[in-house]
């Protein structure tokens, strides 16, 4: 028996050596070097990938969409999220279309007809919904999406939840405003541990933002939404501007107050809007505020490291220190929420993983960021295809600062950039990405799979020999 024992233990090491030790075979590549020619691969399979156990299929496109529904499906399909709790978590991801008549789809993973699975929930142009960007999904279980369409005189910049995202039928989506939060041209949100929410002004001089609710155990959003501050950061003495011929801006930072307690202007600060909202963007360049304006600001995702620390990093994706963007352009910070330190996360200066020299011009505008079950950070750019890549940020002392980064993948895809790259969170190996706006006005959502290499299964299927060997033994004795 204790053979028997000691025998299993030794099995079971060798198989948790294949799984324990990693989430997802995703960081398992070599790095790409140069870029496909656009429009050099089928769109049916748009991506250069990284890893011969890469995978990637189409699982919808819009011209389906609007075959089986004329109109229905506006386009420029954008970040994507999966309702990642409550019944059946994980089973459908969602994405707002970025057009002047935006809209919400959802898609039901479970369903293997390509005709039935994809359905549009908020009808294109509901309540004047424009340019959806944001894609998150909610502590409390539901979907949250925003309007990157904002400026003077505008009456966009709204935030938006859907209530009933994983039950709506077609065009049945409950689509409420939440008018509390700030107006600003949105893009990324994200929530921290605390329930904090953090979004951004995309704009070349936007700033970063964070709402705290009085609620943050709120079991709805309009509780969540009904009372809260909302901050803007500033670092250091602020009122900076990043631009495209400048240093990174780093260093000690600080959360601002533009709202009071309750969400209310603050008198003499904060600048009130024609319907009583308050316009982010002109109350965090107030005199007495001086947010710091980043270069184009865009998406935000927190990592959580070993120690409990969490790591908020965002995209300036025009930002440059020479204004000169042929030898690179576009940065990537981390914050850490703990000591809010902001620090440079990876730009072209940062060290390639194919070439270990500095990445320089084929790094070009980061934008999405997304974050696999290892907790590794992905930046996507914003770039036609041809030029578009993925980018891997290693940082193997997780102090948000990438030793080095590597080509993951790259889009081929005429006219179209890659968008929402999203890893699943209930299967470390698959990740979903929108293929956005191309040349054919198709576009499509990929999905991306990673399956083990052959010597992987050999030391499964050995580690189970000798778990059958030891049966036999057993039986013979």
């Amino acid at each position: 028996m204790m053979i028997r024992k000691r025998s299993l233990a030794i099995a079971l090491v060798m198989i948790g050596q294949v799984h324990a030790a990693d989430l997802t075979l995703f960081d398992k590549f070599t790095p790409l070097t140069g870029n496909p020619a656009a429009g050099s691969l089928p769109e049916s399979a748009p991506f250069k990938l990284s890893s011969p156990n890469f995978s990637q299929v189409v699982l919808a496109n819009r011209t389906n969409q609007n075959r089986l529904v004329p109109g229905s499906n506006s386009g420029n399909w954008d970040m994507i999220t999966a309702n990642e709790t409550g019944a059946n978590a994980g089973r459908y991801l969602f994405m707002p279309f970025e057009t002047g008549s935006a809209g919400v789809q959802r898609v039901d993973l479970r369903d293997s007809n390509y005709d039935t699975r994809t359905v549009t929930i908020v009808a294109p142009g509901t309540q004047g919904f424009a340019s959806g960007d944001a894609s998150r999904w909610t502590p409390w279980g539901s979907y949250l999406t925003a309007e990157e369409s904002w400026g003077s005189g505008s009456t966009k910049g709204r935030l938006f939840e859907v209530t009933n995202a994983t039950t709506a039928a077609a065009n049945g989506g409950n689509l409420v405003q939440h008018r509390i939060i700030p107006r600003v041209s949105h893009e990324g949100l994200a929530f921290d541990k605390n329930n904090n929410l953090y979004f951004i002004d995309e704009l070349n001089g936007g700033s970063l933002y964070k709402y705290v609710s009085a609620r943050p155990g709120a079991t709805s959003g309009d509780e969540f939404f009904a009372k809260g501050q909302t901050f803007v950061l500033k670092v250091g003495a602020g009122g900076q501007f990043e631009g495209n011929n400048g240093p990174a801006i780093t260093g000690g930072a600080s959360w601002v107050a533009i709202t009071d307690a309750n969400g209310a202007a603050l008198a003499g600060i904060s600048t009130v809007l024609a319907d009583g909202t308050i316009d982010g963007r002109a109350t965090a360049d107030h005199a007495d505020v001086l947010g710091t304006g980043y270069n184009r600001p865009e998406d935000l995702e927190i990592q959580t490291v070993s120690s409990g620390k969490q790591i908020l990093y965002f995209t300036t994706t025009d930002s440059d220190n020479d204004g000169n963007s042929a030898n690179g352009r576009g940065r990537i910070y981390s914050l850490d929420l703990a000591s809010n330190e902001v620090r440079l996360a990876a730009d072209s200066s940062s060290r390639d993983m194919a070439t270990g020299l500095a990445v320089g011009a084929t790094w070009s505008n980061p934008d999405n960021l997304a974050i696999d079950a290892n907790g590794n950070i992905y930046g996507i750019e914003d770039q036609d295809g041809g030029r578009a890549d993925i980018w891997f940020l290693q940082d193997l002392d997780s102090d948000g600062v990438a030793e080095s980064v590597g080509k993951w993948a790259s889009l081929s895809t005429s006219g179209a950039e890659p968008t929402g790259l999203y890893f699943d969170p209930f299967n470390a190996n698959v990740a979903y990405v929108n293929v956005q706006h191309p040349s054919s006005g198709n576009d499509v959502l990929v999905q991306i799979t990673a399956v083990p290499e052959p010597e992987t299964y050999s030391l499964v299927l050995a580690g189970l020999g000798l778990l059958g060997a030891t049966a036999r033994r057993r039986k013979s004795v």
